[in-house]
C-alpha cells in the first residue's frame, strides 16, 4: 500500500511524537507513522491526504484554507531543492533511513521550515527538533 502526504506533511512526519488537533486524528496519525516506520512508501498528493483524513468532517476545517495550500508549495520546493527529487502532488518517495536523516538534518538547521510559516505546531517541532527527535513515532527501519 501507499500512504497519500501533502507536501507539508512530508515536514510534520519528522516531528511527530503523537499529538494532535483530536483524539481521532491522533489516532489515525498513529497509524500512519507505525506504516512509514515500515517503510511504506509516500505518493505526494495535491490537498488533503491520509493524515487530513479525520478533520475532514469538521465545521472549521483547515485542511482546505489557501495558506495550507501555500505551505504544500513551499514544503515541495524546500525538499526538492535539498533533496534533489520530486516532491510535488504525483511524487513518489521511500521514508527510508536516508531520506529521513536528510530531512531531519535539514529541518533543525532550518533550512526546509518554510512550509511552516504560520503553523500553531511549530514552537512544539522546534522543540522536538532541538531535542534531536527524542520521542518521534516515525523511525526508519534500521533504528
Amino acid at each position: 500500500m501507499t500512504i497519500r502526504l501533502r507536501p507539508h506533511h512530508l515536514l510534520c512526519m519528522l516531528t511527530f511524537v503523537g499529538k494532535g488537533y483530536t483524539a481521532a486524528f491522533t489516532e489515525n496519525y498513529i497509524r500512519i507513522a507505525a506504516r512509514l516506520s515500515a517503510g511504506e512508501d509516500i505518493l505526494v498528493v495535491e490537498g488533503p491526504d491520509d493524515v487530513c483524513a479525520p478533520m475532514l468532517g469538521e465545521a472549521e476545517n483547515h485542511c482546505l484554507c489557501d495558506s495550507v495550500t501555500e505551505r504544500d508549495l513551499k514544503a515541495s520546493e524546500a525538499v526538492e531543492a535539498l533533496l534533489k527529487i520530486p516532491a510535488g502532488p504525483g511524487a513518489s518517495i521511500r521514508p527510508d533511513a536516508d531520506f529521513l536523516g536528510r530531512m531531519r538534518d535539514a529541518f533543525s538547521a532550518g533550512s526546509i521550515r518554510e512550509g511552516c510559516a504560520r503553523c500553531e505546531w511549530s514552537p512544539l517541532c522546534t522543540g522536538i527538533a532541538d531535542s534531536g527527535f527524542d520521542g518521534v513515532l516515525v523511525k526508519p527501519l534500521d533504528c
